[in-house]
């Protein structure tokens, strides 16, 4: 099967305002009074209840408390959380997160588990047409959290392999770049993550039809992502995930080793 994930509102921000909206008038408040309790500002609780700005964890489980909900709030909280990230991506993200091994081909920036603030800042920053500013500050949050991956216990064995001219690319300018770099460094160094670099005097690379990230889940289930200009498509038939494993195992085989690419990331540390 492959899935097509469209862009287009998505009803949980709404269907959560709603409730929030209720919860609150039941018990006599103004947005304002909620606000007050929860510590947030009048129009960011008018924002929430109608569905126009994505609610923070805390929020909701403040919101919870004050009013009494009895979970029916904090029930709801995956899935407003899911909705930081852009609609092409929501499939793949809840797949990413049950994942119990994870590889990732990147070529065109770092992958956003490896990306620190600045550099994911920077990336959206560049998007034509531009982001507003508060989305640009949700999909940073939301590439930032999902890096709580690293610390499931157990984690998942990851792998990831990257185009040098990725790590040449000084999105956000140089010590943007250099502390990049130092991140890719650090979790390379993590015992269940290997990091590869494919050098770009290789003259042989599988991956030039773009990046993609191979997963399998508890349920050993194996499913390929491939998004290209925000058009995405979660592979779960065995086809297409066969051919992307066995492009992801010549890719490997064509990059440096894992020893090798962090030697070769120190290298290009040295150089800025």
């Amino acid at each position: 099967m492959t899935v097509h994930s469209g862009e287009g509102e998505t009803g949980i921000l709404r269907c959560f305002g709603q409730q929030l909206r209720l919860l609150r008038t039941n018990r006599g408040l103004t947005r304002a009074e909620l606000g007050a309790k929860l510590g947030y500002g009048e129009d960011m609780i008018a924002s929430v209840e109608v569905g126009r700005r994505i609610p923070r964890p805390e929020l909701i489980d403040r919101a919870d408390s004050v009013l009494e909900a009895g979970g029916l709030l904090t029930v709801m909280k995956e899935e407003v959380a899911r909705a930081r990230y852009p609609a092409f991506f929501r499939d793949a993200a809840k797949l990413e997160a049950e994942a119990v091994e994870l590889h990732v081909y990147a070529n065109q920036a770092v992958p956003g588990l490896l990306q620190t603030e600045e550099y994911a800042r920077a990336v959206f920053g560049v998007l034509r047409p531009p982001l507003d500013d508060d989305v640009v500050d949700e999909r940073v949050t939301a590439r930032l959290a999902r890096q709580q991956i690293f610390h499931r216990k157990p984690p998942p064995l990851m792998s990831f392999v990257i185009d040098e001219s990725v790590l040449r690319r000084p999105l956000g300018g140089p010590d943007v770049l250099r502390g990049q770099l130092e991140q890719v460094l650090l979790v390379g160094r993590m015992r269940y993550v290997e990091v590869q670099i494919m050098p770009l005097d290789r003259e042989d690379n599988a991956g030039m039809a773009g990046p993609f990230t191979l997963i399998e889940t508890r349920e050993e289930r194996r499913i390929a992502y491939v998004e290209v200009q925000n058009v995405s498509r979660v592979h779960s038939d065995r086809e297409p995930v066969r051919a992307l494993e066995a492009k992801y195992g010549t890719l490997r085989a064509q990059a440096l080793t894992p020893r090798e690419s962090l030697a070769y990331v120190e290298k290009l540390l040295g150089e800025l």
